[in-house]
């Protein structure tokens, strides 16, 4: 797919340090809690039903997951109204467009700890639609490696299935990423629940879907300094306990990557 951020491959390289910081159980109970608002059934609300099996595949608690549903339903006490969403936009080292997710109760202390996660590592946060215009909402489903019965995902198998899919009505696939870890398949922003339902019924092996911020522009960067900076502010970012995600338009050589990330 054309434009697509080398960043997607970069964070599930990083997944099993990422699970073990603090401040991921908070964020996807926050997702949960703000996904309730609109009903406790998960069958009913398809945006909770996303956080759910998000947190789930992190190994949030399940009495975790009840309190945040409880939260934000108004069944456990105030405090589901309190969080709000925000975007922060901004460019890292080298140029890099840096696109920033937040559940915050506090809009002066999120943007403080997001301005100052700027600064301090070479970045600068600037004002809303900055860089906006280069990344485009998507749907995005990701499909595992093998089925369920064993079968390997190849690429031919992917393109039946998204064409059998667009023959019986379903959402048309917009792009797809295809690696020995797996399969992302991209679609239009407000048809995720039936490309990931189609997805299902014709047999392909999904793991997860989101809504994401897709780059249609990519930053490459060639300088090894300069890349570790910017992954330096691209994980301070995502530290904070306030943030949710973080995209940019970062790419690298991977031989380049795997050198920085040694």
């Amino acid at each position: 797919m054309a434009g697509h951020s080398k960043w997607a491959q970069i964070k599930r390289t990083k997944a099993v340090v990422d699970a073990k910081r603090g401040a991921l159980f908070t964020r996807l109970g926050r997702e949960i809690t703000v996904a309730a608002r609109s009903g406790a059934d998960p069958a009913g609300n398809f945006q909770l039903r996303t956080a759910i099996e998000k947190a789930k595949a992190a190994g949030l608690p399940n009495a975790n997951i009840d309190r945040a549903i409880a939260k934000g339903s108004g069944q456990g006490g105030s405090g589901g109204d309190t969080f709000e969403a925000v975007r922060y936009e901004g460019y890292g080292p080298g140029g890099v467009a840096v696109l920033v997710e937040a559940f915050t109760d506090n809009r002066n202390r999120t943007a403080a700890e997001v301005r100052l996660a700027f600064s301090k590592n070479g970045g600068n946060l600037g004002e809303t639609g900055c860089v906006g215009y280069l990344f485009e909402l998507r749907a995005v489903v990701q499909l595992a490696s093998l089925s369920q019965q064993g079968q390997s995902l190849d690429e031919d198998t992917l393109l039946e299935a998204l064409l059998a899919l667009e023959e019986h009505g379903g959402p048309p696939a917009l792009g797809y990423e295809l690696d020995g870890q797996g399969a992302e398949v991209f679609g239009a922003f407000e048809r995720l629940e039936a490309l990931q339902d189609g997805l299902r019924g014709q047999g392909c092996p999904v793991t997860g879907w989101e809504h994401r911020w897709i780059p249609q522009t990519a930053c490459p960067l060639h300088d090894p300094d300069t890349l570790r900076s910017c992954l330096r502010l691209l994980d301070a970012l995502e530290d904070l306990e306030d943030v949710r995600s973080v995209t940019s338009n970062l790419e690298a050589d991977e031989d380049l990557m795997a050198t920085v990330l040694a």
